[in-house]
């Protein structure tokens, strides 16, 4: 019988979450032909390895160092027999009987890119990250500096869609993130230069750039632990604000440069201003 998804999961550190995560992929998505792919990305916390025999039906894979989230999931995607993949966060829950659905909803669509849900956080605040617009000069500094604010421009988490809409939107994020094994192969895959952060925004404004469309799927929720395997020092803000800096050099920095320069001067002030933050 053909896989019809691949669930895609890239570990750091956090077994329990893990552990509750795959729980719920086997409570909700039964009803669907699936496969499970998890690899560690050389955790210090070496109990994972408890989750072998536990889950005896997952495929895990152990990377001897810690590479990254974008070469992980490409590491991952190579054993892969889904028709799609769904690229799943370790923190997150599924909470309800709706893997189907969404399937259905993507087979509906014929130039389909990537899609996304509605995420919360455990205290239930929606999180807005859910959906995003491509960063441009404007949003970006309303993201960097809260306050700023260009009249009628479009917010960097586009709030003109509602958290609980289906709506086409152009940026989801990677907690969450359904798509066609053909097409990630097309456009090919996550960019590894990003270590952690920002590829989920490249890809998406790569599939927009290639004529498909990316869906925010608001209808349905996952649960998302968020940050649980992300220590906020030094090294997490070198590695946030590079990413941001790859994207812009990728996209910004020849055929936009006005942008460019307003943006890269943006992301270098705010990047001291949180390390002085640190101290």
């Amino acid at each position: 019988m053909m896989v019809k998804l691949s669930f895609i999961i890239v570990n750091y550190n956090v077994t329990q979450f893990l552990r509750n995560c795959l729980h719920s992929i086997q409570k909700y998505a039964a009803e669907i032909n699936y496969e499970i792919i998890v690899v560690d990305n050389n955790s210090p916390d070496s109990s994972w390895k408890n989750l072998i025999s536990e889950f005896p039906d997952v495929r895990f894979i152990a990377s001897e160092t810690n590479e990254g989230f974008s070469k992980a999931n490409n590491k991952a995607i190579k054993f892969a027999k889904g028709e799609y993949l769904l690229i799943l966060n370790p923190d997150t829950e599924l909470e309800g009987f709706y893997v189907k659905e969404i399937l259905n909803f993507a087979d509906s669509k014929l130039k389909l890119g990537c899609l996304g849900v509605r995420m919360h956080d455990a205290s239930g605040k929606f999180l807005p990250e859910s959906k995003r617009s491509v960063p441009d000069m404007f949003n970006s500094f309303e993201k960097l500096f809260a306050g700023f604010k260009k009249n009628n421009s479009k917010s960097y988490y586009h709030n003109d869609i509602s958290e609980y809409d289906i709506s086409e939107t152009e940026v989801i994020t990677g907690a969450f993130m359904l798509i066609k094994r053909a097409t990630y192969h097309f456009v090919g895959g996550l960019d590894e230069k990003y270590f952690m952060y920002g590829e989920d925004i490249d890809i998406c404004y790569t599939l927009l750039n290639n004529g498909f469309n990316n869906y925010y799927y608001g209808k349905v929720s996952i649960l998302h632990h968020k940050g649980e395997s992300t220590v906020k020092n030094k090294t997490y803000l070198k590695r946030f604000y590079g990413a941001m800096q790859i994207f812009i050099d990728k996209y910004y920095k020849n055929q936009k440069p006005v942008q460019y320069s307003f943006l890269k001067a943006g992301l270098k002030l705010r990047y001291q201003i949180e390390k002085i933050k640190l101290k």
